[in-house]
């Protein structure tokens, strides 16, 4: 049975945002699609803003679901795992860490979760990379869940749905070829998301907030929402998900 989860980061980085998502929640809800949270509960410089959390709150009690995304979106603390060739940019907090220093990592994200009364033993790390040990240190702190770049693992399960996530990427086409590019990833969003409604999948459709600030991007993601709608697809959260197989 194809399912469908749609989810929005960036907003605790971003508050100003929250009434498009707030928009964004509301054109959602008329299509009876819930909405998974990403929440980055420590800044650098300070606590979530109060609004943003409220709102999550009140929206969890609604029916969304809350992942902890995170937990400052830094590589710190530096340790030798650092000297790897790999550099894959400071919001990749989780990407390469071993699984002590991710443990760290975790609990220090879950207890900030818990003071601001949004705790999850759901997980998306930063830019959806995980180490393995980060997959360690999650199933040892008892997640359920991990939602990665390439697949959902219900990690108490040991059970693993491959599925790519889909949205918006970062690119770096030069600036007169900008409003072709973003038509494109537009016209590909709405081409993915069918083709793996089609095939019967799990359809993963990622937003941040940043996402938000163009309309041809909130109008494409509705846009393939309403595909995947209309082939049949059951609209989950990724909390539902660990209940209904999707993982």
């Amino acid at each position: 049975m194809t399912r469908l989860v749609v989810s929005l980061s960036g907003l605790t980085a971003d508050p100003r945002s929250l009434d498009r998502a707030a928009a964004l929640a509301a054109a959602l809800d008329l299509r009876g699609v819930p909405l998974s949270h990403l929440f980055r509960p420590r800044l650098r410089r300070d606590a979530p803003d109060p609004g943003v959390v409220a709102w999550l709150g009140a929206r969890r009690g609604a029916g969304d679901a809350i992942l902890l995304h995170g937990f400052d979106h830094t590589p710190d603390p530096i340790g030798a795992w650092q000297a790897s060739p790999v550099r894959l940019g400071r919001r990749a907090e989780f990407a390469l860490l071993p699984r002590h220093e991710a443990g760290l990592r975790v609990i220090a994200a879950r207890r900030a979760a818990h003071a601001v009364g949004l705790d999850s033993d759901l997980f998306a790390p930063p830019r959806w990379l995980a180490s393995s040990g980060t997959i360690a240190a999650l199933r040892n702190n008892a997640f359920a869940l991990c939602a990665d770049d390439t697949a959902v693992r219900a990690l108490q399960r040991g059970t693993t749905t491959g599925s790519p996530v889909l949205g918006f990427r970062a690119s770096g086409e030069r600036r007169a070829d900008r409003r072709a590019a973003e038509s494109w990833r537009c016209r590909l969003l709405v081409a993915e998301a069918g083709r793996v409604a089609r095939r019967g999948g799990l359809v993963r459709i990622g937003l941040r907030a940043k996402d938000l600030r163009r309309p041809e991007r909130v109008a494409a993601a509705l846009t393939a929402v309403d595909a995947v709608l209309a082939a049949g697809a059951r609209s989950i959260t990724y909390a539902e998900g660990l209940h209904a197989g999707a993982a």
